[in-house]
């Protein structure tokens, strides 16, 4: 009634209709079969008078039209029918019921001459196809069975453009729409903002993402920083990208198998004593990962402050011939007494030293082995002839996007010795940051891969300022948790909300649901079903809902990745999120492994000449002592 519609006075057009339809076939049925029915006195003067004028009708002119026109209004009644729908009806039914019927209802032709028998057929036909479309405007059609994981909701457009421009990474992609699979691009279009990559172990970070960002970086010109957590799955890609676009050195720290050699205390880098105090954080955090949670605490600040007071001296002595990590660590060595008469010769570092000499003038002796003894132990733990031998040398600077001498740098983890030289490593990463972020360098892109294995102190910082100088940020991590448990809970969490660009394959937990919050909602359809003795009813709406809920990113394929990219101000991108499957052409990527050549040997093995350091390194600390030792005993006798 709401629509204006009379409802009964409908119901009875309807059901004329269909009266009249029965009546035609009725009619027929008499005047085809009118010898039959006379046979068996059903005929009558009256009816006689009134139905055989009918036949000159053109209704009745043929079998075939007479039959259409019943069927056709029983079609135009079924249509306008009303009645209880049900979700159990199925087209199969629907179907056998209506092909049966049709076949029965026309093939009866062929029996005309059998008018009982005809007459029978074309009835059963007339019903069996009445009762499949009665079934046919009941049967109620839902999404809720064919989408029971609400897929096609949750899908939305992607970005389908591909965006390039000399920084950009580029990605080939697929994507569901509404059922329809379409071609996408990834565009990172601005890598500045920083990019963070996750995945737990298999999603496809390295080959689907990280192998890209090398390859196209190095293609247009970057400079570059690569962390191998596992030599040489990243090194060997950067190795042969770079033969083929060349325009850079390459260089390799490795400490297994010794490649190339480099000073990260080269004492030209540190213009003053807060070099030296980050550097001094950065090898004790990386040595001690469970300190970073009590930075500032006592015990923890103490030998921070000492050994950034034993590098800060080594750097003024003799104008920092010797100021190498090495070096460093065998001065820590030496005997308090001998240890704290050298430094005091060195007055910029009075104010470190200061309370370590009061502790052992006082003979607070247990105080000063707290102070000091956890930062021997832990540098203890570098004492290794490989170690001084790389630390020592000086191959290469470690300003790699100099515009004049552009590098690509590798630092070579170990999963099995992860700690130890994750801590060496995190001393030339801090050292490059202070390096490459200065104006008027060389774009350069800094990729890590397996993030937390490493310490780096002040990355939200390069982060958010390295845009301007253009340094791309890559931190390859497994899950939030690990970075939580590795940095801190408030560092992980600037990590994770500082960088503009995110990629993620299959996480679960936390990760899925902040990255799920991250992405928005979108409206989606929703439909509801309400069915009674007497009455079925369907509700259709809209609602906003997770456009990529958690338990999505939970469930994510090898190679299907969620994320979201940042534009720049002079090229927009409206549709920023995307879940996709990245296009890798594997025939392709696995010709170029095979024609891959392996990273050539930058020296011989020389067991002589590493031990020949080792021993020269030791010999230099004692020649340091001594020679200070014996001129404050002059000074003091005189």
């Amino acid at each position: 009634m709401q629509t204006g519609e009379n409802e009964q006075a409908l119901r009875k057009i309807i059901d004329f209709t269909r009266l009249l339809s029965i009546a035609i076939l009725i009619i027929h049925f008499y005047l085809v079969c009118y010898g039959a029915f006379q046979e068996i006195k059903l005929t009558h003067k009256i009816v006689d008078y009134i139905l055989l004028p009918l036949s000159r009708m053109a209704v009745f002119r043929s079998v075939t039209f007479a039959k259409l026109s019943a069927l056709l209004l029983l079609v135009v009644s079924l249509i306008g029918s009303k009645g209880k729908r049900d979700d159990k009806i199925r087209p199969k039914t629907i179907i056998t019921y209506c092909v049966t019927g049709l076949l029965i209802y026309f093939f009866s032709n062929y029996v005309l001459r059998l008018p009982w028998l005809y007459i029978a057929g074309t009835a059963f036909g007339y019903l069996f196809f009445m009762t499949g479309g009665g079934l046919l405007f009941r049967m109620l059609k839902l999404k809720l069975d064919g989408d029971i994981f609400n897929k096609e909701n949750e899908t939305f457009p992607q970005e389908e453009r591909l965006l390039e421009n000399e920084y950009s990474i580029n990605l080939p992609a697929k994507y569901h729409l509404k059922g329809k699979e379409r071609n996408s691009w990834i565009n990172f279009i601005n890598p500045f903002r920083g990019t963070l990559v996750g995945g737990s172990p298999g999603a496809g970070k390295s080959y689907f993402v990280i192998r890209h960002i090398i390859t196209q970086h190095i293609r247009k010109g970057f400079s570059m920083l690569i962390y191998d957590f596992k030599y040489d799955d990243l090194s060997r890609i950067a190795y042969n990208a770079l033969r083929e676009h060349g325009g850079r050195s390459f260089y390799v720290i490795n400490f297994e198998n010794i490649m190339h050699r480099s000073n990260p205390l080269e004492p030209d880098t540190m213009l003053d004593i807060t070099d030296a105090m980050e550097s001094a954080r950065t090898i004790m955090m990386g040595l001690n990962r469970e300190w970073i949670k009590k930075q500032g605490d006592f015990f923890v600040e103490s030998p921070i402050n000492f050994v950034t007071a034993l590098i800060w001296f080594l750097k003024k002595y003799e104008g920092g011939r010797y100021c190498t990590l090495p070096h460093v660590i065998e001065l820590s060595l030496v005997d308090y007494k001998d240890l704290f008469a050298v430094l005091s010769n060195e007055p910029e570092i009075e104010v470190l030293i200061n309370p370590f000499i009061s502790a052992l003038k006082n003979e607070a002796f247990e105080q000063l082995e707290g102070q000091i003894a956890s930062a021997k132990i832990s540098l203890a733990r570098l004492s290794s002839p490989q170690l001084y031998y790389v630390l020592s040398g000086n191959d290469f600077s470690l300003d790699i996007n100099n515009p004049s001498e552009p590098k690509v740098v590798c630092l070579v983890n170990n999963p099995q010795k992860s700690q130890v030289y994750g801590a060496v490593l995190s001393l030339y990463i801090n050292r490059i940051n202070k390096l490459v972020n200065r104006k008027h360098q060389q774009k350069c892109s800094l990729i890590f891969d397996e993030f937390p294995t490493i310490y780096f102190n002040g990355i939200d910082n390069l982060i958010a300022t390295a845009r301007s100088n253009k340094v791309a940020v890559t931190l390859a991590v497994q899950d939030y948790s690990q970075l939580k448990k590795d940095y801190g809970r408030e560092q992980a969490e600037v990590i994770m909300n500082i960088v503009g660009n995110i990629i993620c394959g299959q996480v679960t937990g936390d990760t899925a649901k902040q990255l799920s919050e991250r992405f928005g909602k979108i409206n989606q359809p929703k439909e509801s079903v309400s069915i009674n003795s007497s009455d079925t009813s369907v509700s259709r709406s809209t609602q906003l809902d997770y456009a990529i809920p958690a338990s999505k990113i939970a469930g994510l394929s090898s190679g299907e990745f969620v994320g979201m990219v940042a534009d720049d101000p002079t090229n927009k991108i409206a549709l920023k999120t995307f879940h996709c499957q990245i296009q890798n052409d594997h025939g392709a990527i696995k010709l170029e492994e095979d024609l891959y050549q392996k990273i050539p040997e930058a020296r011989k093995h020389d067991i002589n000449g590493i031990s020949l350091t080792y021993t020269r390194i030791k010999a230099d600390v004692k020649q340091i002592v001594g020679s200070l030792t014996s001129d404050l005993n002059i000074v003091n006798n005189d």
